[in-house]
């Protein structure tokens, strides 16, 4: 199973994020794309998602896609180990899981900064 993950370019707890996915990846699950890249839109397109103004993760597995809450618990799930116990969480609500997301995903650049320029993964990645 493989899976297209959609992030914040710029951002920098997202790369992070980004960072830390592709080190317990070993098998190369996960391929990225940014919000702001042209393959990025261009799947947010196809899935009948904004192409602009988005901001928080996004996660294409199979045929489904899930954003906030239900991607990061998602993307956990997949990449399998230990992560995968963080899953059991997706039984709290999504409101209160996304309520949750959302306050760290609205300070996320007060409190880990922001890229001026956009990460963009090794092509091996894409």
């Amino acid at each position: 199973m493989s899976g297209i993950i959609l992030f914040d370019g710029i951002c920098n707890l997202c790369n992070g994020i980004v960072q830390f996915i592709i080190r317990h990846d070993p098998e190369g699950k996960f391929k990225f794309a940014s919000l702001q890249s042209e393959a990025g839109k261009a799947l947010l397109q196809r899935a009948g998602l904004p192409e602009n103004g988005l901001d928080t993760i996004v996660y294409f597995s199979e045929e489904h896609k899930y954003i906030r809450s239900a991607a990061a618990l998602r993307i956990l799930r997949d990449l399998g180990g230990f992560w995968k116990l963080v899953y059991v969480l997706i039984i709290i609500p999504a409101p209160i899981r996304d309520f949750v997301y959302n306050g760290i995903a609205n300070s996320r650049y007060k409190v880990f900064g922001r890229r001026e320029i956009c990460m963009v993964p090794a092509p091996d990645l894409l």
